[in-house]
């Protein structure tokens, strides 16, 4: 037990001090879109304080309190026009976090495999047959909090599901993942009041700004692609960008989710069948890509223009900014084909034009994406409207988690099982994540069920995944 346990977790946050933490263009351009992940632990030592609620609050506020204080904040736009996360220790946006009792085991919203061998929550079945209708989703302008916690616990059922909600404007994946396993590196070394993070994070978005001052911007071609497609010319965006980027209203989400599994050897089998010489990930990109095309031209009984496959670039690797650097820092890579040749290429030829649109990605390239953003924000309003699937276009959002270390979120009980999430934003959106039960992937897919329907009695994919739900 957690010694001093009476002690309530919040009165951790009581060392924070006033300070505004300054949110870099790339921050502010996500405002109103959420990280929203569910991961789901299994009791397997039988420990009577499985997920103990008291724990895991105290760790998290500690976290907070020491590395994050950004978490606690408030988003407004400064006296110099810039967007910043107000901390006021007299008013902090406390975290929400609680526990839910679900009267069923959660063997009851669990889908198998073929082989009975690999284990998936179905988040429809929760939310139909639970007293739960919906998790809360963090938010700055309702009465919410800008951090949600809830511990799920079963009856009757080794497992419990841990839900995290907060905005995508603090963090990206990475930044994001760093966090989760700080709080739990936190969280499992709370008897030791002297213990020190291994690899705290960097919070200072002036990193960004430093690195990214002595770029020479140069624009990638989907930028020019996005300015031509659009049927209005793209307006300048007059005065400071913060105002504009912190008054987003809040993304809905999308419901219609859908799960597809790729076992270890049919995922290789992928790579090996559309060509050896490609990573997996853009092979997988190739598949996907005709088998929506597809999907498309049955649904709405016409050929889409075009076909965009989008990637999100991630800067860290190849800059001299910190790895352990906690913002947003990812770029989009954007492959626009015209729709009718996708049709008639091959898997290989499609994969070499999705990689010769997106391996050119540069800090070149970034630098221009924020310089667009900033003064040219309706090119990434007309992104919007383009990346869907639609009579006029096919759409393959993927986001790729398959090399952040979750299954290391480990609060003292072990790392999480199953890995899952909430309804994330957007029709076409993807994320990948790896299944350690069987070394493969999952895909969770957005895609109106209309449309699913076509992508799931598509031969071509079936012959290398199974469908969940």
């Amino acid at each position: 037990m957690l010694s001093g346990s009476t002690t309530c977790p919040r009165d951790y946050l009581k060392s924070i001090q006033a300070q505004q933490i300054e949110l870099s263009t790339l921050d502010m351009a996500i405002s109103g879109v959420n990280i929203d992940e569910i991961y789901i632990y299994k009791n397997s030592a039988a420990d009577p304080h499985f997920m103990s609620l008291h724990r895991i609050a105290s760790g998290f506020c500690k976290v907070v309190a020491e590395h994050y204080p950004i978490l606690v904040g408030r988003p407004l736009v400064n006296d110099e026009g810039k967007g910043v996360i107000n901390v006021d220790p007299t008013n902090l946006c406390l975290p929400d976090i609680a526990d839910i009792n679900v009267e069923h085991p959660a063997e009851d919203y669990m889908e198998s495999s073929s082989d009975g061998k690999v284990m998936f929550f179905n988040l429809h079945k929760f939310y139909k047959h639970s007293e739960v209708d919906e998790l809360p989703h963090a938010t700055y302008t309702k009465d919410h909090s800008a951090a949600i916690v809830r511990i799920i616990r079963f009856r009757n059922s080794d497992y419990a599901a841990l839900y995290i909600s907060f905005s995508h404007m603090l963090f990206d994946a990475i930044g994001a993942t760093a966090f989760f396993n700080n709080w739990a590196e936190c969280t499992r070394n709370l008897d030791n009041p002297s213990y020190q993070l291994q690899t705290p994070p960097v919070n200072d978005r002036k990193v960004v700004s430093d690195y990214f001052a002595s770029v020479e911007p140069t624009e990638p071609p989907h930028i020019q692609h996005l300015r031509e497609q659009s049927a209005v010319p793209i307006m300048k965006t007059p005065g400071s960008i913060a105002p504009l980027l912190l008054a987003a209203p809040e993304t809905p989400v999308f419901k219609e989710q859908h799960l597809i599994h790729f076992s270890k050897e049919k995922f290789e089998q992928i790579r090996q069948d559309v060509d050896p010489e490609q990573t997996t990930n853009l092979a997988l990109a190739a598949l996907l890509t005709k088998v929506l095309l597809q999907a498309d031209i049955q649904a709405f009984n016409s050929m889409p223009q075009w076909s965009y496959v989008m990637f999100p670039y991630e800067c860290r690797q190849r800059t001299k900014i910190p790895p352990a650097y906690s913002g947003n820092l990812s770029f989009t890579a954007i492959a626009f084909m015209d729709s009718q040749r996708v049709l008639n290429s091959s898997y290989k030829e499609v994969a070499q034009a999705i990689k010769e649109h997106c391996s050119k990605v540069s800090s070149e390239y970034a630098k221009n994406t924020i310089d667009v953003i900033e003064n040219e924000a309706g090119v990434f309003f007309q992104a919007s409207l383009s990346m869907c699937n639609s009579a006029d276009t096919s759409y393959v959002g993927l986001t790729n988690l398959r090399h952040m270390s979750l299954y290391t979120i480990d609060f003292g009980y072990g790392g999480p099982a199953i890995l899952s999430c909430n309804y994330f934003l957007r029709e076409g959106m993807m994320r990948i994540y790896n299944n350690q039960q069987d070394g493969g992937i999952d895909l969770f897919l957005n895609l109106k069920n209309d449309m699913f329907k076509h992508v799931q009695s598509s031969k071509e994919l079936l012959k290398y995944a199974q469908v969940i739900f």
